[in-house]
């Protein structure tokens, strides 16, 4: 059996399509699979690491502006299109693959499009809570179309052939309770966690406000505990803590460049901080970790405010957007939430109405079913 997966542009479109390549070789010994991702994209560094090889095809994006600089742009992804198209049916030649499976990334369109057009069987997860502009596109080819909410089905012109599957998320996250995870981590006391990140690289502008964040923390006696992933703004944050005199060390609040053990921390927190990227919200959901969102305001068609609002319409998230984050807000939103309990178990609620219990699962018995015998 041969699986093509074909991904990219962001983590939450390459998570889920690394969590369904391994449930596949666990059940069939000897099955293949290939990733194509886009040139240049991170997916050509993600999906090595986790020990798959990765072709890429040569796509970029359109602009939707009609100054110079974005008219010369598209002209050159009109170009890309045609050469990846190519690239595309070089790869299907190659590999021949049984299925094929998109979850996001404009290097999906080429490879699915192509291999629907051969009648191989092909699919497209979208885990995002409204599908880009690609997953849309496909979804009138392809021979399933899966979602993460139900609530992204209506996005669709034929909703009543999309199957709510949820988003897989690793099995790490589901490996820990919270009192383990508390101890792990060495927390002795009774005072509630907070996590906060901003993404793998974190985000300078939010970086800036947790400065002052934190300075509230220690003015206030530190009520809780905190973790918190600076990403590449790290030296400039903590230069800028020891500049106002801060010191951290034994006050249960913690800056870190990189959390790499994200499943045990965010398994310990009582909230969690957070942007609204599809993998982000799919972990949240899964593990019904309460949270106060706050969305990337310089992504592709404002998807992560559109994936936060399917949590806070639910009462399952607090959405918080970044223009609003000025003065004590922030800090005051998750002071209050730290101080509910009821609230977050009536957060945790929702978000275990919400879920899609072993999505990958759910998603691989769906796949199963396109492959011919």
């Amino acid at each position: 059996m041969n699986i093509l997966f074909t991904c990219g542009g962001t983590a939450g479109h390459v998570n889920p399509a690394v969590a369904l390549a391994k449930i596949f070789q666990e059940r069939h010994p000897g099955c293949k699979v290939l990733f194509v991702g886009a040139d240049g994209g991170m997916e050509n560094h993600l999906v090595p690491k986790e020990g798959y090889e990765i072709r890429s095809v040569t796509i970029t994006n359109f602009h939707r502006s009609f100054a110079p600089a974005d008219i010369a742009h598209n002209f050159g992804t009109l170009v890309n299109m045609h050469k990846s198209k190519k690239q595309a049916k070089a790869i299907l030649n190659e590999f021949k693959p049984d299925l094929v499976v998109g979850t996001g990334g404009y290097a999906s369109f080429p490879v699915v499009k192509e291999a629907a057009r051969r009648h191989i069987p092909t699919a497209v997860h979208e885990s995002n809570a409204v599908p880009g502009l690609t997953t849309k596109a496909l979804s009138k080819v392809v021979d399933q179309v899966m979602v993460g909410f139900e609530e992204s089905r209506a996005h669709y012109d034929h909703p009543e052939r999309v199957v709510v599957t949820g988003t897989p998320v690793r099995g790490d996250f589901f490996r820990y309770t919270r009192q383990e995870a508390r101890e792990k981590l060495g927390l002795t006391d009774d005072r509630p966690l907070l996590l906060s990140y901003w993404g793998s690289l974190g985000a300078e502008a939010m970086n800036r406000k947790m400065v002052d964040f934190i300075a509230q923390e220690c003015y206030d006696g530190t009520p809780f505990h905190h973790i918190h992933g600076a990403g590449r703004d790290y030296g400039r944050m903590t230069e800028e803590l020891e500049h106002r005199g801060l010191k951290l060390e034994g006050t249960g609040v913690e800056v870190r460049e990189y959390i790499y053990d994200m499943p045990l921390v965010m398994a310990a927190a009582d909230v969690v901080l957070c942007r609204a990227g599809a993998s982000t919200i799919s972990e949240l959901t899964a593990i019904a970790k309460p949270s106060i969102l706050v969305p990337s305001p310089n992504v592709t068609a404002n998807h992560q405010e559109k994936n936060a609002r399917v949590l806070s319409d639910q009462g399952a998230a607090v959405l918080l957007l970044e223009k609003n984050c000025q003065d004590k807000t922030l800090y005051t939103e998750a002071e209050n939430l730290l101080r509910e309990p009821k609230r977050r178990d009536d957060m945790i609620r929702a978000l275990n109405q919400m879920a899609v219990p072993d999505a990958g699962e759910k998603i691989y018995q769906t796949l199963l079913k396109l492959i011919k015998p």
